[in-house]
């Protein structure tokens, strides 16, 4: 339940980009709230990012200060944008920190066309893609399997994909775990959660999910984008946002349920029903976690098979292969998860259970997770813009790993309620409005579009520009979209 009437925080100005709210603001905290924002970021926020990140400093376990990127706003229990880690021994794991769309995440694909190659197919291509990328709620995939095979789906993610014929080999070093959570359990998975995702598998869904054709309009360092098959600003791209649907929904759903008895047994008292949790260590937590790494294993999955999708339809729309279109994936990453790590805590390792809400893992250079390619140079971040205003592909920092746990912004952030945004805009006008700047747009509603119009959103720009001059991400190449599909 978040207090919409708690008083402005006293902010310490800790660097240009980087704000600490200090324990003494609310009873309880054990660590300061950190806020990643530029002056004209923090000023806008809604109070609520700061009810809640305080609130989140309270949670046991807490080791150092919690976190929220430049696109933060409220969410449930947690802020979108927040960011903590927790002692494995006294710390807690909590939905809240994840967020019910398990590894809801980012999937960036390049291609050798041009714009001046696609711009005369484009509504063919968005068509063909609306057409068998299903979008909009309860959208069915066209993987048919039974309930049974997708246990193997929740077990191997997206090697389950590649076994099965939907992707290359290569796909699998270009994706966060490379694909795979190992500790996922689906025993631990009721058959409701099972029901209302064995049969999405290739699906966008809705709200601000999106299949976006795109142009490098900016690259900002052309060596570094070059190792990622990103050389002119006229090359064409394509990136995905979705992530467990329906499937992520329930299992965070039906824990929250068991975590309300579990507090009680353990006597943890939270500041917000919504910040439930159990502790890590506990046959609760560990249930939830191995859960939790069954749907983000399916989300790994889901964006697999769209990958999958997406060459199909090149290659009917195009007439040549997707090898030939060297449709190479850059990276896949995650942005609601929790995940075991080793970071440096006051000059020593130690491992932590690390919860990323609506922001991505940015790991510097040397990190054993990353795939032997990409340990000289580091991890590619994705952060998505709205559907008129372009994404970006960042570059994770050593700094990142200093101090924010090897993570940053994952998208511009809401500014305005979906409510809001369809009182200032009709679906209808606003696809018009798109097409005359020269973005064709086909969406499974017109309400959803509506929802998620560019006045919606801070602007993205300035929220990158925050973690790169914070020395977080590093900004490498800059989007713009031709081409979308809303769910």
């Amino acid at each position: 339940m978040i207090n919409r009437n708690i008083p402005l925080p006293h902010f310490e100005k800790k660097s240009p980009n980087i704000w600490d709210i200090p324990t003494s603001y609310k009873e309880g905290m054990r660590v300061p709230a950190r806020i990643f924002a530029s002056e004209e970021l923090l000023k806008d926020m809604d109070l609520a990012v700061f009810d809640q990140l305080t609130n989140v400093a309270c949670l046991p376990g807490i080791t150092t200060p919690a976190l929220c990127m430049p696109d933060g706003h409220s969410g449930y229990g947690f802020p979108i944008g927040g960011v903590a880690a927790f002692d494995v021994n006294s710390g807690v794991i909590s939905p809240g920190g994840i967020g019910f769309d398990i590894n809801c995440g980012m999937r960036l694909v390049t291609t050798n066309l041009t714009l001046k190659e696609v711009r005369p197919k484009l509504h063919k291509l968005v068509d063909l893609l609306f057409e068998r990328v299903p979008s909009g709620v309860g959208g069915h995939g066209f993987v048919k399997i039974e309930k049974s095979q997708f246990k193997d789906v929740m077990r191997e993610g997206a090697r389950w994909c590649i076994d099965n014929g939907y992707g290359w080999d290569e796909d699998l070093n270009r994706i966060e775990d490379f694909g795979r959570i190992e500790h996922a359990d689906a025993n631990l998975v009721s058959d409701k959660a099972i029901s209302r995702g064995f049969n999405q598998l290739g699906t966008l869904g809705s709200g601000n999910h999106y299949l976006e054709i795109q142009h490098a309009a900016d690259i900002f360092d052309a060596k570094t984008a070059a190792k990622f098959g990103i050389h002119s600003p006229d090359q064409i791209c394509v990136m995905v946002h979705c992530g467990s649907r329906g499937f992520g929904h329930q299992i965070a759903t039906d824990y929250l349920k068991v975590f309300h008895d579990v507090m009680k047994r353990e006597g943890i008292a939270v500041r917000d029903p919504e910040l439930s949790c159990a502790p890590f260590s506990s046959k609760e937590g560990q249930n939830y976690f191995k859960a939790m790494a069954c749907a983000a294993n399916m989300a790994f999955a889901n964006r697999q098979v769209i990958l999958h999708r997406i060459r199909e339809c090149f290659k009917t729309v195009f007439e040549q292969s997707p090898e030939k279109m060297e449709m190479n994936l850059v990276y896949d990453v995650a942005h609601n998860i929790a995940k075991l790590e080793e970071h440096n805590v006051d000059g020593k390792k130690k491992k932590l259970l690390v919860h990323r809400k609506g922001a991505t893992r940015c790991f510097g250079p040397g990190r054993q997770e990353l795939a032997p390619a990409l340990r000289k140079i580091g991890q590619p971040v994705i952060i998505g813009g709205s559907m008129e205003t372009g994404s970006y592909l960042l570059l994770g920092t050593e700094k990142a790993l200093e101090e924010t746990f090897g993570s940053t912004a994952h998208g511009s952030g809401r500014t305005m309620s979906r409510t809001q945004a369809r009182g200032e805009v009709r679906g209808e006008q606003l696809q018009k409005d798109l097409e005359k700047k020269g973005i064709y747009v086909r969406t499974a509603s017109y309400s959803g579009l509506a929802e998620e119009a560019g006045f919606a959103y801070k602007p993205i720009s300035s929220v990158v520009d925050t973690m790169h001059e914070a020395g977080i991400s590093k900004k490498i190449v800059g989007f713009k979209p031709i081409g979308n599909i809303k769910g």
